[in-house]
């Protein structure tokens, strides 16, 4: 969800009614529930975070906005990162020069280019951050870590 002064992440799990906000001004990112995001808000279904950029003209948050399973590992679905967006912190660049804005223009198309070379993996079950040799090594209290704890 995409208000003038947050962005929303809501998962779409049932039972889920957490709500990661993300203040456009501030960049802090707080947990909320579902009923303080505003009904004015603008919906769009995403399918995961990639992370953050500051360019010149700001922040920017980079999201994943289409996927492709690719396969499974121990029955956890692998999936490929095929389209993204890249939604701007700040409501204008009227702060920006013409040279800021071209040079911001700029960076946007590489960054975009970059987004659109094969690579980007992920998984909402699975722990593709460490192989399958390390995570065999690992302590019964590291796999039973959450994969954000991790």
């Amino acid at each position: 969800h995409i208000t003038p002064e947050k962005f929303y992440v809501e998962a779409c799990d049932d039972g889920a009614d957490d709500v990661l906000a993300i203040d456009r001004v501030s960049t802090e990112v707080t947990l909320t529930v579902k009923k303080d995001v505003p009904p004015s808000a603008v919906t769009r279904p995403i399918f995961g975070i990639l992370g953050t950029i500051r360019l010149v003209a700001g922040t920017y948050l980079i999201v994943i906005t289409k996927k492709k399973k690719i396969g499974e590992i121990f029955s956890h679905a692998i999936w490929k990162a095929t389209d993204f967006d890249i939604l701007s912190y700040k409501k204008t660049m009227l702060h920006l020069t013409d040279i800021q804005l071209q040079d911001n223009k700029v960076f946007l198309s590489m960054l975009n280019h970059v987004l659109s070379v094969d690579g980007f993996y992920f998984s909402t079950t699975y722990d593709l951050t460490h192989t399958l040799q390390r995570l065999a090594n690992t302590s019964p209290e590291f796999q039973e870590m959450s994969l954000l704890e991790r």
